[in-house]
């Protein structure tokens, strides 16, 4: 398949969905938690949102790496077959004040009943440079879209 196909699959399944699982690390222990997101930029780009007193705000300090989920389950025995489930490997970074003024608009369209959750001066916005895709749909048929020329994604 190609690029743009692929592209266009991903795209798909980010447009319909709102909610994605964040990976961070400390200390080698993997801590997950459901986040809000928005694309931005293209496929290049997420954005979410996170209060800074939270313990993936201090994860994300300490290691920008991360591993994003997005899928589109039902929870049903359908989803065997039917469903995708999209990976997403980039590098996390808090948006400055500049960066913050480019981007929330974009998160508060999203998520327009989240608007006084990220303008509030506890909220920190932060930007995932995407690398890499690996999308996986009808259980085992697996797609993958590198965004950057980066050989080894996992290496520190």
């Amino acid at each position: 398949m190609k690029d743009i196909e692929i592209r266009k699959k991903i795209e798909s399944l980010l447009a319909t969905q709102m909610l994605a699982v964040l990976s961070t690390q400390k200390n080698g222990q993997p801590y997950v938690n459901l986040i809000a997101f928005a694309m931005a930029d293209g496929l290049e780009t997420l954005i979410f949102a996170t209060p800074r007193a939270t313990r993936k705000y201090t994860n994300l300090q300490e290691e920008s790496r991360v591993s994003l989920l997005v899928d589109c389950r039902s929870n049903q025995q359908s989803d065997f077959h039917k469903a995708s489930a999209l990976t997403i490997i980039g590098q996390a970074k808090e948006a400055d004040q500049a960066t913050f003024e480019s981007y929330h608009p974009i998160f508060i369209s999203h998520h327009p009943y989240l608007r006084d959750f990220v303008l509030s001066p506890t909220t920190s916005l932060f930007i995932v440079s995407v690398k890499h895709y690996i999308m996986v749909s009808h259980f085992q048929r697996v797609l993958e879209l590198h965004l950057t020329d980066e050989t080894d994604l996992f290496a520190r």
